[in-house]
């Protein structure tokens, strides 16, 4: 059966949790009076973050380990305090059923922090500091310096996909080694392709090399 060219074309409904919970907080944001409210949430322990309950808790299951309350809690803040071109900008997300098995190749902090090295927004040696740092820390220690790196990033035009930094924020201390390596190697093989040296051996080479020397 052929719908009618009138008939809307029902949008898909994105397949994971958080990125429904990242759609449900843009959504918020479109209220002046909400986005101010999240904000006030920005780097503050779920106990302090009294103007959120009337926005989250309806939103959140009631039991929610302490990890994952605090990471939702966090980004929702994260997310209303974006400046204002990063508002505008088409936000990262999956919505679609492939968004499960696309998953690990959708960028996390690492691979953020990459791009800004390749695009200048932040030295080198400043983001694998702050990389390194992190993977040592529990999140009780990442969470208050999220609002001053994230906005460091969407300053310089670094999208960040907030639920992938949602599901990785949620499970950090209870699985940190590999979360923390899948940041380290996506950081490095983002910055490594910036730096890759020409390869001399190739057979092109070798032949220029050859017709300059006869």
């Amino acid at each position: 059966m052929t719908l009618p060219a009138s008939a809307p074309v029902a949008s898909k409904k994105p397949a994971r949790p958080s990125d429904r919970f990242v759609a449900y907080v843009n959504e918020l944001c479109e209220s002046n009076g909400a986005r101010a409210a999240l904000r006030r949430g920005l780097g503050l322990p779920v106990e302090r973050c009294n103007y959120l309950h009337r926005y989250l808790v309806p939103r959140l299951p009631e039991r929610l380990h302490p990890d994952a309350k605090r990471a939702h809690y966090a980004v929702a803040a994260l997310i209303a305090a974006r400046p204002r071109a990063a508002r505008n900008a088409t936000p990262v997300s999956a919505e679609n059923e492939n968004a499960a098995a696309d998953w690990y190749a959708r960028p996390n902090l690492g691979a953020a922090l990459g791009q800004a090295v390749n695009k200048k927004v932040l030295k080198p040696t400043t983001a694998e500091s702050a990389l390194h740092l992190m993977c040592r820390q529990s999140t009780g220690t990442i969470h208050p310096a999220l609002p001053a790196l994230t906005r460091q990033l969407l300053n310089g035009g670094i999208a960040i996909d907030w639920a992938v930094l949602l599901e990785d924020l949620a499970w950090w201390n209870r699985d940190r080694d590999r979360i923390a390596t899948r940041w380290l190697e996506a950081y490095f093989r983002i910055t490594s392709v910036e730096q890759a040296p020409v390869d001399d051996t190739s057979p092109q080479s070798t032949d220029v090399t050859e017709e300059n020397d006869s």
